[in-house]
């Protein structure tokens, strides 16, 4: 694993945010969090990620918004999103898509194995 691979993880709940670092960074991942949707456009500037997790219930602006946001500006356009939520949502999964997200995961769909897993698969294929 390319152990210098750096993930922006956008999540309102703090202790999910916190779970998910935890176990990325031990799989050696750089990691850096952002609590609300400006925040995340602010910290993807700053420490421009490989891959952002992003949840879509956020204050301030929802993921469809920061990552509408993101496709649109020429710097971060190319920054892979991962959408992770709980919404459990076809249109908000289908609206992510066609915005350009590399895949739209149900949290409680997946183990943190799991999700590693997947985050490793999508960094290693982008």
């Amino acid at each position: 694993m390319d152990t210098h691979k750096k993930i922006l993880i956008a999540e309102d709940e703090k202790v999910i945010a916190q779970t998910y670092g935890e176990h990325l960074g031990r799989k050696g991942y750089l990691i850096e969090y952002a609590y609300d949707g400006e925040e995340t456009l602010k910290k993807v500037e700053s420490f421009k990620p490989d891959l952002v997790l992003l949840d879509i219930v956020m204050p301030k602006l929802d993921g469809i918004e920061v990552l509408k946001k993101l496709k649109e500006n020429e710097d971060t356009k190319d920054i892979l999103v991962l959408m992770l939520t709980n919404l459990e949502n076809k249109e908000s999964a289908e609206e992510s898509s066609n915005l350009g997200c590399c895949g739209y995961l149900v949290k409680t769909d997946y183990s943190l194995d799991e999700l590693s897993e997947k985050i490793a698969e999508i960094l290693k294929n982008n």
